[in-house]
């Protein structure tokens, strides 16, 4: 029996860790995009952060932020879904492995799905928030607003 695309990406984020689970649901040539399209600064801190091709980019990806992050909470409050596409809403809570700093984030997943398996997954949180879980120390000097402003993060 088929199942809808909404249940297939629900299935795959149920047990994103799970070989059979990723391999049963993810088309080999599934393309991934984490976080942006390219941004090597970012991938530094984030190996899986970019745009990913290769077999086994989805399954990598969750099995890294797993090594990266303790998962506290993960909850999709809201799906939409058309013509195979769909679209979760909601929010996560992880805790850096080596840092113990939690952080929560807002997460926007979009997903295509064509013979009952995902050919597409971009994954968008609040990455400068993730990203400062793993702040040791240091600080940035901030000038964005045009007033000429500085601020310390």
């Amino acid at each position: 029996m088929s199942k809808s695309p909404v249940e297939i990406v629900q299935e795959l984020l149920s047990d994103p860790t799970n070989p059979e689970v990723v391999e049963r649901l993810v088309a080999a040539d599934a393309k991934y995009v984490s976080l942006n399209f390219d941004t090597p600064d970012l991938k530094r801190i984030m190996p899986w952060a970019g745009s990913h091709d290769e077999p086994g980019a989805l399954l990598q990806t969750f099995v890294d932020v797993n090594r990266y992050w303790t998962n506290e909470a993960f909850t999709i409050t809201d799906w939409i879904t058309q013509d195979g596409s769909v679209a979760a809403f909601g929010s996560f809570t992880y805790r850096s492995n080596v840092l113990g700093k939690q952080v929560t984030s807002a997460v926007a997943i979009l997903a295509k799905v064509e013979g009952q398996q995902v050919t597409y997954m971009q994954f968008m949180e609040d990455t400068f928030a993730t990203a400062r879980s793993f702040r040791s120390g240091g600080t940035w000097t901030i000038q964005s607003n045009p007033d000429g402003t500085t601020i310390e993060v």
